[in-house]
C-alpha cells in the first residue's frame, strides 16, 4: 500500500494520474496547502520543502523500511521502475523519457507557474514580469508541439512524460493560451484526457476544485501558498 499526499494542482494530478494508471493500490491523504497543512511537522518529514505531492510506500521491495519520496518527478520515475511500466527499458529511448520528464520539471511547469502567479494572482501587476512568462509559456507550447508532429505521445509510448505534461497544458485558459494555435498539442491533449485511468487521477478530490480554477486565494491561503515563513 502506498500512501499518497495530495491535493489537486498540475503537481498532484501527476501522482494521482499515474497511480491510477498503473493500478497501484494507495491510501488518499489530502493535503490542503491553502491551509498550511503541508507545514505540519509529521508532513516534514516525508517532504523537506514542504511540498505536496508526496507518498510513502510500505512495500518497497527492500528490508529498509517504508519509502519516503517527495518532488513529483522523483516519483514518477520511482513509480516506474516499481511497477516496469511507462518507462522504456531500453537505455536510448529511457534517457530521452527522462530528459523531456525534467523538461516539463525544470521548464513547462515552473514557467507555467509564474505565468499563472504574476498574471493571476498577484496583488501588484508587474508589466515586466507578465510579459517575460507569458513569453516562455508560448515559447514552450511551441516547443512541445513541435515535438508532437508526427508522434502520438512525446515519447515513443505513452509514457510518464505524458502524464508528467498533460496537467500543466490542461491549464492552458488561465494562462490565456489558444489551443488551436498549437495543433498537434491540442490533437494530444484531447486524445490523452479520454483515458478513463487519467480522468479517474484528474477528478480525486474534484469537489475541493474551485468552478473556475483561477480566482484569487484569499488571504489565509496567500500566507501560505506565496509569504509563508514556517519553513525556515
Amino acid at each position: 500500500m502506498i500512501d499518497f499526499y495530495y491535493w489537486p494542482t498540475p503537481n498532484g494530478w501527476k501522482i494521482a494520474i499515474a497511480l491510477e494508471e498503473m493500478g497501484l493500490a494507495y491510501h488518499l491523504l489530502p493535503i490542503n496547502i491553502g491551509r498550511g497543512e503541508q507545514f505540519e511537522p509529521a508532513f516534514s518529514k516525508i517532504s523537506p520543502s514542504h511540498r505536496m505531492p508526496a507518498i510513502v510506500d510500505h512495500d518497497p521491495g527492500d528490508a529498509g523500511g517504508p519509502l519516503c519520496l517527495a518532488e513529483s518527478g522523483a516519483i514518477l520515475l520511482y513509480l516506474a521502475d516499481k511497477t516496469g511500466r511507462f518507462l522504456s527499458s531500453a537505455p536510448r529511448s529511457r534517457h530521452q523519457a527522462i530528459q523531456w520528464l525534467m523538461w516539463q520539471m525544470s521548464q513547462l511547469g515552473p514557467m507555467l507557474g509564474q505565468n499563472g502567479h504574476f498574471s493571476l494572482y498577484a496583488t501588484e501587476k508587474i508589466p515586466y514580469a507578465i510579459a517575460r512568462y507569458r513569453h516562455e509559456v508560448v515559447r514552450l507550447f511551441g516547443e512541445l508541439n513541435r515535438r508532437l508532429v508526427d508522434r502520438e505521445y512525446i515519447c515513443d509510448e505513452y509514457s510518464i512524460v505524458d502524464m508528467a505534461c498533460w496537467p500543466w497544458v490542461l491549464t492552458y485558459k488561465s494562462q490565456n493560451i489558444d489551443l488551436s494555435e498549437f495543433p498537434e498539442v491540442r490533437r494530444w491533449y484531447d486524445q490523452l484526457k479520454s483515458r478513463p485511468a487519467l480522468r479517474r487521477g484528474y477528478n480525486l478530490l474534484r469537489e475541493t476544485r474551485s468552478k473556475r480554477g483561477n480566482e484569487a486565494p484569499d488571504q489565509e491561503a496567500r500566507q501560505h501558498l506565496f509569504n509563508s515563513t514556517q519553513a525556515r
